[in-house]
């Protein structure tokens, strides 16, 4: 039987709301305050700088519009910006099997589930993160998490249709210095939004995982988001 999660669905948020609200849902769910809870959102233009990163693998030219962030998932560097979906799944892994490994390998089948949806076939490539196109190889997903308490942050960004030059000519993302980057749009030739792949990402998630999603209660005064972020609350379909 499924276990009970919330999920929400948002739209454009910046990276540093998400992140408070990333840590705001990690604390209710350390102390069983909520179940499991999973948020689907995208970004604005912002490259993300894990633990591993060095400054060298940032070439940001000085006109472009887009935001450095430090943050503290493992890995290195990345680049979010809208036509991306990012999710966050923020469980409790003492309810998953307290493996770490595991649970990125699930968040690969998840991708890797999701992509399948879309006429794409990914999958993973010995020896380097995320999710993969073959023959040559390219990347459709990247993912870096943080754990804490064995509650999760951070998650995976899948690319739907984006520009990916970012990647390669403002960062040496995942520290790859060659890597090819890829989105679902450019693999099936046709133009492909975010919200036609929300539903199977939440699908795939729960199958992975064995959650059965309902929404977050929209409860004022909880302090679990920020007023803007609560303004863009869509309900889970």
């Amino acid at each position: 039987m499924s276990r009970g999660a919330y999920l929400l669905d948002l739209g454009l948020v910046p990276y540093r709301e998400a992140w408070d609200l990333q840590r705001s849902l990690a604390g209710a769910v350390s102390q069983g305050a909520i179940p499991d809870t999973v948020v689907f959102l995208e970004h604005p233009p912002v490259v993300t700088l894990g633990r591993r990163a060095d400054s060298g693998e940032l070439h940001v030219p000085e006109e472009a519009e887009v935001e450095v962030v430090e943050t503290d998932r493992g890995g290195k560097s990345t680049f979010h910006g809208p036509g991306q979906l990012v999710c966050y799944p923020i469980l409790d892994l003492k309810r998953h099997g307290k493996d770490v490994k595991k649970y990125v390998r699930d968040l690969e089948e998840a991708l890797i589930e999701t992509t399948a949806q879309l006429g794409v076939e990914a999958t993973r490539i010995e020896g380097l993160t995320g999710v993969w196109l073959e023959r040559p190889p390219r990347k459709i997903a990247s993912i870096g998490v943080h754990i804490s308490r064995w509650v999760t942050t951070h998650g995976y960004a899948l690319n739907v249709d984006l520009d990916p030059a970012p990647f390669t000519e403002w960062i040496t993302a995942c520290g790859l210095e060659d890597a090819a980057f890829t989105t679902i749009a450019r693999e099936t030739a046709r133009p492909v939004t975010v919200d036609e792949v929300r539903p199977f990402a939440r699908e795939a998630l729960g199958q992975v995982f064995d959650l059965s999603f309902e929404e977050l209660p929209a409860t004022e005064g909880t302090g679990l988001w920020s007023q803007p972020i609560h303004g863009n609350l869509a309900a889970s379909r």
